[in-house]
């Protein structure tokens, strides 16, 4: 499992819909010049260009929670570092239904075994 830094490139189901660079809350430790993504820092973040609309249907805008993707041996002041397992729901239809998940970690060289 390879370590989030904030070049990580995180997409909805539909895997057109990106969140764009998500800003991470810690500077203390970086890979490559990138900091390293930690607890909460790709929650709550908007989603664009997912292509899941119509009369009914509603695209993804925001990720929520995250249900994976934190790492158990690693923390950055008390909270855990992302890894790229990360996947969560996001606010797109049908409610409850459509997750989002890592592209690309924004780094190949860190990573943990389980």
């Amino acid at each position: 499992m390879h370590y989030l830094t904030k070049d990580a490139k995180l997409v909805c189901a539909h895997e057109l819909g990106t969140v764009p660079k998500i800003k991470s809350s810690q500077n203390l430790v970086t890979i490559n010049g990138q900091p390293m993504l930690v607890e909460k820092d790709p929650e709550k973040k908007q989603i664009i260009g997912c292509p899941n609309f119509g009369t009914t249907i509603k695209p993804c805008l925001v990720t929520y929670h995250a249900e994976t993707g934190y790492s158990n041996l690693v923390r950055i002041n008390g909270r855990r570092v992302c890894v790229d397992t990360l996947t969560g729901l996001t606010d797109g239809t049908p409610p409850g239904a459509v997750k989002y998940k890592v592209h690309h970690a924004g780094q190949d060289l860190v990573s943990e075994k389980q």
